[in-house]
């Protein structure tokens, strides 16, 4: 069942992660966590961290299987946001609108500068 983290996508809903085809949108596997809120999730390499009701989570990413938890004590219900050294802390769709509307503006810029 090990799958590829390039062709799956991790979402996180309801105090449940699912990692999904990002072809066809099948389920490769669904793991619940404790709680049943909002579930941030981060992926790093072969590691799924995810974050909710106070709680740190780190899944396999391609089993779902959970490595370890950690319960923050004495945070907490809250949310849980996650940053990994050396990613980019823009959502990845994001980040490539950002570098898409930048390369627009460097050929606009171009063309107004040829034109003139």
């Amino acid at each position: 069942m090990a799958q590829q983290s390039s062709s799956v996508i991790f979402i996180g809903i309801r105090g449940t992660v699912l990692a999904l085809e990002t072809s066809s949108g099948a389920e490769v596997w669904r793991t619940k966590l404790e709680g049943s809120q909002f579930v941030n999730v981060v992926v790093d390499g072969d590691a799924v961290y995810a974050g909710t009701q106070g709680k740190l989570f780190c899944l396999s990413a391609a089993s779902g299987t959970i490595r370890w938890k950690n319960e923050l004590k004495g945070l907490g219900l809250g949310l849980v946001t996650i940053g990994v050294a050396g990613q980019s802390s823009l959502p990845a769709g994001r980040a490539q609108m950002d570098a898409d509307a930048a390369a627009r503006a460097a050929a606009t810029a171009a063309v107004v500068v040829a034109v003139s």
